[in-house]
């Protein structure tokens, strides 16, 4: 999963990078404007958002994202803690509201509560398909009991692409979601990553559900 932060204070902004960088991939904004193009050019699980920034404050940030109708789950990190200005920043479309000085675990409590609500998983932390398990704590997937092997961003792609079930999903979409757009890498390398996860699922059968749209980008499907 893909967390944008949008922090002006360079050090704060590595600061939560190094909390979060165990369980998820890390972007980093230092200003307001910046934290726009990112989150128009690229696909977040949550941007974790700074009020108080240069050139465009959070609610600014906020409110453009939202009128672009880019619904991404929103954490705002601010020092104003009054309930007038956490009031605003809910009515502005954020989905939490986190007061700084904070600690490591209430941040990431936070996080997962998000992402318990935008996904509907109230349960453990796991994807699943018919008889296949993506535990997204321990990234590990299982088929019927057997463990299937994929790593890094092989199973991140596995697990955006169950995720999207029954929906084609463009080589830039899953290019921009697990690479990022500024990566240095090409598109072509997709392909490279969709042929070793479908050779890991043949072992199982499960590759079957893994189809190439030609000219359009895969699906997981039936």
């Amino acid at each position: 999963m893909r967390v944008l932060i949008v922090e002006d204070d360079k050090i704060l902004a590595r600061t939560i990078e190094q909390c979060l960088s165990d369980k998820y991939d890390i972007d980093k904004a230092y200003d307001g404007e910046e934290g726009v193009m990112y989150a128009e050019q690229a696909i977040y699980d949550v941007i974790i958002l700074d009020v108080m920034m240069p050139i465009m404050n959070g609610y600014e940030v906020l409110q453009t994202l939202r009128k672009n109708k880019i619904f991404t789950p929103v954490l705002m990190l601010t020092a104003k803690g009054t309930v007038s200005d956490k009031v605003q920043g809910l009515k502005s479309g954020a989905d939490d509201y986190l007061v700084k000085p904070f600690n490591r675990e209430e941040l990431l409590a936070r996080i997962e509560a998000i992402l318990r609500r935008a996904t509907g998983n109230y349960g453990n932390n796991t994807v699943e398909y018919k008889d296949m398990v993506i535990d997204l704590n321990s990234r590990t997937i299982n088929i019927n009991g057997e463990e299937i092997f994929l790593q890094g961003k092989q199973f991140d792609m596995l697990e955006y692409l169950v995720n999207s079930k029954n929906t084609i999903v463009t080589k830039d979409q899953i290019f921009d979601k697990i690479w990022g757009f500024d990566s240095e890498t090409t598109t072509n390398v997709i392909e490279v990553y969709a042929s070793g996860i479908r050779k890991e699922l043949k072992k199982s059968g499960y590759d079957k559900y893994l189809k190439t749209i030609r000219g359009a980008g895969y699906i997981w499907s039936e």
